[in-house]
């Protein structure tokens, strides 16, 4: 990042992420790129034996590669150079106890995406984070890419007026085949509902989406209307969801979500339109950002150009022209932790972060369970629920309207 630090570094651990994980090597990378975290200690299998090799490959002492997150949580904790922060890369079904158990050891979290399979622990989880006052960032990782940044600076700046229309999409093609059957680590816990939650791929793909829109536009879900397909003949998840949604304000949206799409890698799309312009952002060209003003000519933007805003810069390492992107947009969510976690450590509060927190996976996990109980419903118009039951204080008032590639 062009923002300069300090030179402190983080100790950071693991849960998760060990042989045969994709994603654990792309949250290791991240944390390294800006020599913000030192990563110290580990539990990163869920067997003792594959977790004491993950760690020996990766350089770890071996009286801190740990059997299991409990054991790691309470044993770094009572270490005077124990770590400050850990990271949660593991299957769905293992991110709330882990988060629990190192928010008790007063260890900040960074957490994979969904927060959780259920509301209900998600909630839980969100308080318990609330009351511990420490720093819990949840790894949404397309709000990293400086154009992202961009479109959510010109949409606060009134560039596109008053917000009308959202469209986001994420098309991938690694699982149209039933690939969880041949041995895929990957595809096989994605499409188990025991690990994976209530969602197949919109728990996987669809909340990146889902949270892309909301981080852009500012806008509240208050309502959907969904369609979650199952394609693939035995399999047990969806891997296919198309959703309308009512956003707070009467913006209307769109969401496609797919992972039979054949021929399609990592198609991460967003597009907005307000009554004073438009904005088109895709992952295919991430240094760049099509903005058109109403009655006006189309501009191109490009990450760390002519025109760039401050959170553009401020995302960006090398000068415009030069290509970045996924990895770069994933450490600047790491980056911006490190601030934080940093800024709790000097006493400073009230700092601005731009990462998504653990109130992005409660409105993650309030899109996935309102999804799927609307589609179970025929595609029935249902509301998102973030804090209370179907009958609670804060249900959305109805709408008067009508209308082989891991992410």
């Amino acid at each position: 990042m062009t923002a300069k630090h300090d030179g402190r570094r983080i100790r950071l651990g693991m849960v998760g992420g060990g042989e045969g994980a994709f994603i654990g090597a792309v949250h290791r990378i991240a944390a390294r790129l800006d020599d913000r975290y030192e990563l110290v200690a580990g539990a990163l299998s869920s067997t003792p034996d594959r977790s004491a090799r993950s760690a020996a490959a990766l350089g770890l002492d071996p009286s801190r590669a740990y059997a299991d997150f409990a054991t790691m949580a309470r044993e770094e904790a009572a270490l005077p150079d124990g770590i400050e922060a850990v990271s949660i890369v593991t299957p769905n079904h293992l991110h709330a106890a882990a988060a629990h158990a190192f928010l008790d050891a007063g260890i900040h979290v960074v957490c994979d995406k969904p927060l959780t399979t259920t509301l209900e622990e998600a909630r839980a989880l969100a308080a318990h984070a609330r009351r511990s006052s420490l720093v819990f960032a949840l790894t949404h990782n397309y709000t990293g890419y400086p154009m992202v940044r961009q479109a959510r600076d010109m949409v606060r700046a009134g560039k596109l007026g008053t917000i009308r229309v959202v469209q986001v999409e994420y098309a991938q093609d690694w699982l149209a085949g039933p690939f969880e059957d041949t041995g895929n680590k990957q595809a096989a816990w994605r499409t188990d509902p025991a690990q994976a939650g209530a969602g197949g791929c919109i728990g996987d793909i669809g909340t990146h989406a889902f949270n892309l829109a909301a981080f852009v536009t500012g806008l509240a879900a208050e309502a959907v209307s969904a369609e979650l397909t199952t394609f693939v003949p035995g399999r047990r998840l969806d891997d296919d969801v198309r959703a309308m949604l009512r956003y707070a304000g009467g913006a209307r949206g769109g969401l496609w979500a797919s992972q039979v799409a054949v021929g399609e890698e990592n198609e991460v799309r967003l597009r907005v339109y307000g009554t004073a312009g438009g904005l088109d952002w895709c992952q295919r060209d991430a240094n760049s950002l099509s903005y058109t003003p109403l009655g006006g000519v189309r501009q191109v933007l490009t990450r760390n150009g002519s025109g760039a805003t401050e959170a553009n810069r401020r995302a960006s390492r090398v000068p415009a022209g030069h290509p970045e992107g996924y990895l770069e947009g994933f450490a600047n969510i790491y980056s911006d932790t490190a601030d934080a976690i940093l800024a709790a450590r000097d006493g400073l509060v009230g700092q601005d972060r731009l990462f998504p927190s653990v109130d992005d996976g409660v409105a993650g996990l309030a899109f996935i369970e309102a999804a799927v109980r609307s589609s179970g419903a025929g595609g029935a118009w249902t509301p998102l629920l973030r804090d209370a039951g179907p009958d609670g204080p804060d249900a959305p008032p109805r709408s008067s309207a009508t209308g082989s590639r891991p992410g």
